[in-house]
């Protein structure tokens, strides 16, 4: 039995875009991993398993972590984003929206050529939340 990845006809799309769609369901399955060895550790009376079962974990995390890595790099404005949420102090919402403005999350692109800037590790969240206030562009808005 066959499964449905894609939710556009296959054969219409690119070979990028299907490895692509095919590393984002490993990224999810990855997750999924995590999750349940998560929940098999809390409640495993047994130490021996328990270790184990822990060791395992710590391979899901390289997994996850590889196949987020590939999909940073095939869509760069998606690791601008990341950059300014993962890693950081302060609160994840605000540096999420913060993030999003400085990469061009909205209708008009991202990346360099939109003009986002490139958010270092070492930005505060303050100082990059306070940059762009999180309301995002007023560009385009009629009065």
């Amino acid at each position: 039995m066959g499964f449905d990845q894609y939710h556009e006809p296959p054969e219409e799309l690119s070979a990028e875009t299907r490895t692509f769609a095919r590393m984002c369901a490993n990224l999810t399955e990855e997750a999924e991993a995590i999750g349940w060895y998560e929940q098999r550790i809390s409640v495993e009376p047994d130490a021996a398993s328990r270790a184990i079962m822990e060791d395992s974990l710590g391979e899901e995390f390289k997994h996850f972590s590889m196949e987020l890595e590939f999909l940073f790099r095939a869509k760069p404005i998606w690791r601008e984003t990341a950059r300014g949420i993962l890693f950081q102090d302060g609160d994840i919402v605000v540096n999420g929206e913060a993030s999003e403005a400085r990469a061009g999350g909205g209708a008009e692109g991202g990346g360099p050529e939109g003009g986002a800037t490139d958010v270092g590790a070492n930005d505060s969240p303050s100082n990059t939340a306070a940059a762009s206030l999180g309301i995002g562009s007023l560009k385009g808005a009629s009065s």
